[in-house]
């Protein structure tokens, strides 16, 4: 994949200076999800892995919200005619997408203002980090359409990040977490202006990008790895993890920068 000339039928894509941005580009609809999208954005994920070239993901919203979700009239319809194979095809499919998010190596950062609900809002929690605007509204909205909370990793991933009592009372009730409280609960890593959130989140991508990218590869490895290690085997594996990265020549080129009195410039390896 060239990320320069790639042109995905179901969003869109744009990629400088080692950022690649998706934009859900629905607005008339408030940017909701298809079959199709879902597919391209686990394919787009899964395909990252083996293109350096992009160093950090920014994935937003177009026409003031992030997504409204899956599509009631292409999405929501036709499941409820479905037989069980065909739904846990779908359920899978929807659950592989934040799978191929965790697992690609490029952090993602989520620009998110307006509507963020259903699978929007899962999509920005299975980003590494998020920016809103004021006016965001986060709304784990399942139990209000007869479902579980339990959707696409929401009860793993959404306690770690707000802890078990917030997350289990935005999962039962399907309220709108408003930007303030997601930020002051850490699900939002800042917030800024209404018209800023998209410069800000590159902003923070463009900080990634220029850092040792085969070292934050190994952090977002790290990360996810160690939800499931005792704190043991979380020392031991980060031993390992940072014994490979001190056999870079990023981290040879910190120290000759350091001992020369300059700005390191990373390249990747």
């Amino acid at each position: 994949m060239n990320p320069s000339d790639y042109q995905p039928a179901h969003f869109l894509w744009s990629f400088a200076d080692g950022v690649g941005t998706i934009t859900l580009n629905r607005p008339e609809r408030k940017n909701p999800l298809t079959f199709e999208s879902y597919a391209e954005l686990r394919d787009l994920f899964r395909a990252l892995v083996k293109v350096p070239a992009v160093k950090a993901i920014v994935i937003t919203g177009a026409g003031g919200n992030f997504c409204s979700g899956g599509d009631v009239h292409e999405i929501i319809g036709p499941l409820v005619g479905m037989t069980m194979p065909e739904l846990l095809d779908f359920t899978r499919m929807t659950g592989d997408l934040v799978k191929a998010i965790r697992h690609c190596p490029q952090p993602v950062i989520a620009a998110v203002d307006g509507i963020c609900a259903g699978a929007g809002a899962i999509i920005a929690m299975a980003s590494d980090l998020r920016v809103a605007a004021p006016d965001a509204k986060v709304a784990f909205l399942f139990n209000r359409v007869g479902l579980a909370g339990c959707d696409m990793g929401a009860c793993a991933i959404l306690p770690r990040i707000i802890g078990q009592g917030r997350a289990s009372e935005l999962l039962f009730m399907g309220r709108a977490m408003s930007a303030d409280e997601g930020e002051r609960w850490g699900f939002f890593n800042r917030l800024t202006a209404q018209d800023g959130v998209l410069a800000e989140a590159h902003k923070m991508a463009a900080q990634i990008a220029a850092g040792p990218n085969f070292a934050n590869a190994m952090t977002k490895t790290q990360l996810h790895a160690e939800w499931d290690m005792g704190v043991d085997a979380a020392i031991e594996a980060e031993a390992q993890a940072q014994a490979i990265c001190m056999q870079t020549q990023d981290f040879a080129r910190a120290y000759h920068a350091f001992v020369a009195k300059q700005k390191p410039v990373f390249e990747g390896n």
